[in-house]
């Protein structure tokens, strides 16, 4: 930094940050400044820049302040009456407050990363268009216009290897390629931002924090298919999102980034975002654009495909929210530099969002090949609370779990497969021994049944079927050979359904039983949950050789169900015990069964 360079102060604000109170916290810090004139006191500008989501959104809200003579320092979950003391400590008196500091852990987790999705995301204001040209934003697409041809262009992405990171996985140049060999004078591009999977907001994190690199991923794509007009399909449950968005496409069309004659270049390309209604269905692209075409949104049979007929019958193009965020990147620094990284068959990087029983969740980005283990071990720090790995459900609702014994699988598309799981979307939920794997196969099962639009019957009766043998088994009524008709019927279903959702749905279940059968047998046959979770298999007592006498049951319980004094063993009272499961979520020890 110059002798006169600003101290920047940067403060998370993608959805977890604002609604932890990051706004009262920039307020705050804005009125500090001011008030105490920070500026003259240290002889440079002080500048407060809202920042989309960083990655550790469990930790918000998350402040940088990057001085000369400190660099970085991370300070997590501020709130709004630590500001002035933070101001006085940290950049008038130049010192680092070591009690409020981010722990070692914040670096551990940025540091064990790869970020070319997310570079912009936690370091740029996401509103500013200047931030964004700052950081060669849009020179992408005027390398494009001005020095390649579009079929050069798509040799590019050939070139780099990036494939769909929607979860099908796709390879982009050969999608674009078709796109833009089908006849046509009006094509279209679409991004796909359904996210909808449980625990996934990969999408509206890049949306939320660095919306003009979707926006001229998508100029990029058009320019090479042929393309002059957009959408941006967002779930209207994403706010912030559609609000930044919108923001950016309205000032692109002020300054001439869009529109007619985009940036003087010849080149026209439109844009505008439509709002999806939240079915999970409508990540499917059939069934995406018949709900950008005003109709109910159900996936139509596969051929015609969209680069052939499309949206409005017109051939068209649709990748996912991710895939876009890489474009400018394999432009502006080569497809070989792109090729070189992730594995043979899977490159560049991928970001997963991770949840579950893991001690930092939030949103990572990876190279592809790292492997699962090392995602939840070296970069999130393992499982909360000490306790023990069981699984890993990767994919979304409709992707497998990976047990403790293939942990060293890759992370990349064939090896997820062959794992059982699949890459989807980026999802990864992550669990401990307290988590029983036949209830994970009914909560997953029971998400893909509620969204399914029903037009097939395989996936609107089978995946109906299958949820009631599941909820037999959790409550204790199920038989040996239900096991036998889940695996027959979820095979069918994966080969007889219409779209992605039907033929993707059986995976939670096939991969359960394939690595915990056992669990399955137990509920079956000893009317048991090995995991003591299944609520009507649950005994209701303690367990007085795991009781540790810490008293977390008597404060959890809500109706004074639990007896306990200091040094003694607790115990349950089954009269007054609603079975809320309270105790047993607050026991670190598994002393309640």
């Amino acid at each position: 930094m110059s002798e006169n360079a600003a101290i920047k102060i940067l403060i998370c604000q993608g959805t977890g940050g604002v609604s932890m109170g990051a706004k009262e916290v920039e307020a705050e810090f804005l009125r500090v400044i001011a008030e105490k004139g920070v500026d003259a006191t240290v002889g440079k500008r002080c500048d407060v820049i809202k920042t989309g989501c960083r990655g550790l959104c469990a930790n918000d809200v998350l402040v940088d302040i990057i001085t000369e003579e400190q660099g970085r320092v991370t300070y997590d979950f501020v709130l709004p009456e630590e500001v002035e003391n933070i101001v006085d400590e940290h950049i008038v008196n130049k010192t680092t407050l070591e009690k409020r500091k981010a722990k070692p852990y914040y670096n551990t987790f940025v540091d064990q990363q790869m970020r070319i999705v997310m570079t912009g995301c936690g370091q740029i204001n996401p509103e500013s268009l200047d931030a964004y040209l700052a950081e060669d934003g849009f020179k992408a697409v005027e390398q494009c216009v001005k020095q390649m041809t579009p079929a050069s262009v798509i040799d590019e992405m050939k070139k780099s290897g990036l494939r769909g990171r929607g979860g099908g996985g796709f390879p982009t140049g050969m999608k674009w390629s078709f796109c833009a060999a089908t006849p046509g004078k009006l094509k279209y591009v679409i991004c796909n931002a359904d996210e909808g999977d449980p625990g996934a907001f990969m999408d509206r994190s890049i949306l939320e924090g660095d919306p003009y690199c979707i926006i001229e991923g998508m100029m990029i794509a058009g320019y090479a298919i042929g393309a002059t007009y957009g959408y941006v399909y967002v779930r209207a449950e994403y706010p912030l999102a559609i609000e930044r968005l919108q923001m950016a496409i309205d000032v692109c069309y002020e300054k001439g980034y869009l529109g007619k004659n985009v940036m003087g270049f010849g080149f026209d390309f439109d844009l505008r975002i439509k709002k999806g209604a939240g079915a999970f269905v409508c990540g499917e692209e059939t069934a995406l654009m018949a709900s950008i075409e005003g109709e109910r949104g159900m996936p139509r049979p596969r051929p015609p495909f969209p680069a052939v007929k499309g949206l409005w019958g017109k051939p068209t193009n649709i990748n996912n929210v991710e895939t876009f965020a890489n474009v400018r990147h394999i432009i502006l620094k080569g497809a070989e530099w792109y090729a070189s990284l992730g594995t043979e068959t899977t490159k560049g990087t991928k970001i997963f969002a991770v949840t579950g029983k893991v001690k930092h969740t939030g949103l990572v980005e990876v190279p592809a090949g790292m492997t699962v283990r090392d995602v939840i071990y070296s970069v999130c720090g393992g499982i909360a609370n000490n306790r023990k790995f069981k699984a890993v459900q990767a994919g979304g609702p409709s992707g497998g779990c990976i047990p403790a014994d293939i942990l060293d699988t890759p992370v990349d598309y064939d090896s997820l497969i062959k794992a059982g799981a699949m890459m989807g979307s980026g999802g990864l939920v992550v669990m401990d021994e307290t988590t029983c794997m036949v209830d994970v196969a009914r909560f997953f099962l029971n998400f893909t049944r509620d969204e399914s639009c029903g037009k097939c019957v395989p996936c609107r009766i089978g995946l109906k079927a299958m949820l009631d043998i599941l909820e037999r088994i959790t409550e204790g009524r199920g038989e040996m050979t239900d096991i036998d008709t889940l695996l027959e019927m979820g095979t069918t279903i994966k080969k007889a359904s219409l779209c992605g959702l039907g033929q993707t749905a059986p995976n939670p279940i096939l991969s359960t039983i394939k690595y915990f059968r056992h669990e399955y047998e137990a509920h079956i046959t000893d009317k048991r949950c090995p995991s003591n979770c299944c609520k009507e298999l649950l005994l209701w007592q303690v367990i007085p050789e795991k009781c540790v006498k810490c008293g977390a049951c008597l404060k959890a319980c809500p109706v004074d169900a639990i007896k306990w004094e200091k040094g003694q063993i607790a115990e349950l009272v089954k009269e007054k015990c609603t079975k809320c499961k309270s105790c047993y979520d607050a026991c670190r020890f598994m002393a309640i069964e």
